[in-house]
């Protein structure tokens, strides 16, 4: 048999989030060893209760910590998109949840990230869907966590695959621009990065019928609620029908990586100026020439992705369950 895959979840619900979250409570091949939260679609105060929430609807029992509360360089906080979630980060059904189960763990979320990948080393994959200023803060108060992680998978950036630019500037993805230097620290720190960004995200859709289909269970019910509001908000901006699957794709890496075709080189961030928070790689072969990207290690960024097979992996997860939650 396959043993589980140990994961810390940093994640900011968000819609998008509490999907990823239910693929990563289900998955039989999946540990899910903790949940650090952190600003982004929603406050840090608004995002915690809302994972807490969620985790009590999902029937988990772990760890949970809060983090960050805004980004690095003070004074660059973002306004949340409550336009694109809702007010209270989940499309106005946060009443639908229970109330939390678990007092929260008394670390920040950058300590729990490092005590618990210090005592698993090898072990622990880093699944990243917010910004990611809980992984920066984690690298500066202990680098030497990066020989220990088993790997790290970010949803966010964009690399202009298929068109695919930013959705916050031209050039932006909203993780990347809420927290640039802490993205770039995580590209740039000696550790395997995969980064599920935009050029695959939003190639994968998840229809209305799609959506429609998961209904039956208390999760897939709540799902379906939730996503009204993302789906109004994408409807909107792109008419598609539904909604782009964007960390639920990052959550369906870590259990299927054969359905991402990726493409390897240095990755950097930029930190200023009208393209801020535009991430680019260098996939080049080496030049004599040094530049930005030479001093830093190769990273893995997804140019290609069987979108039905996310889409039916994450259905599976629905099957053959009476509830749809964990027991």
């Amino acid at each position: 048999m396959r043993s589980a895959i140990s994961v810390i979840f940093d994640t900011d619900p968000g819609i998008d989030d509490a999907m990823a979250l239910y693929l990563l409570a289900r998955h039989p091949d999946i540990d899910l060893r903790a949940i650090t939260t952190v600003f982004g679609n929603a406050s840090i105060e608004v995002t915690t209760r809302n994972t807490q929430r969620l985790a009590a609807f999902y029937g988990l029992d772990l760890p949970i910590a809060s983090g960050a509360g805004g980004p690095l360089r003070v004074g660059a906080e973002r306004d949340a998109p409550a336009h694109v979630h809702g007010d209270d980060g989940l499309g106005g059904m946060v009443h639908r949840l229970p109330a939390a189960a678990r007092a929260l763990d008394p670390r920040p979320a950058h300590e729990l990230i490092c005590e618990m990948v210090n005592a698993a080393p090898g072990e622990i994959t880093l699944l990243a869907v917010g910004p990611m200023t809980n992984l920066a803060l984690a690298l500066r108060h202990d680098p030497g966590i990066a020989a220990k992680v088993r790997q790290v998978v970010v949803m966010g950036g964009a690399f202009g695959t298929y068109g695919h630019g930013g959705n916050v500037t031209p050039v932006a993805e909203a993780n990347i621009i809420n927290d640039p230097e802490a993205a770039d620290i995580v590209f740039t720190a000696g550790w395997p990065v995969v980064i599920i960004g935009l050029d695959v995200t939003q190639e994968v859709v998840m229809t209305n019928d799609f959506l429609g289909d998961l209904r039956g269970s208390p999760a897939g019910d709540f799902l379906w609620e939730a996503t009204r509001h993302y789906q109004d908000f994408y409807d909107g901006l792109h008419g598609i029908g539904g909604i782009f699957s964007h960390d639920a794709s990052a959550a369906a890496y870590i259990v299927a990586p054969a359905l991402f075709r990726q493409r390897r080189g240095p990755v950097r961030v930029v930190l200023d100026g009208i393209a801020c928070g535009q991430t680019i790689q260098d996939h080049r072969k080496p030049g004599a020439e040094p530049n930005a990207w030479s001093a830093c290690p190769p990273q893995q960024v997804c140019v290609g992705v069987d979108a039905e097979g996310v889409r039916k992996l994450f259905a599976s997860l629905f099957k053959n369950s009476q509830e749809g939650v964990p027991q």
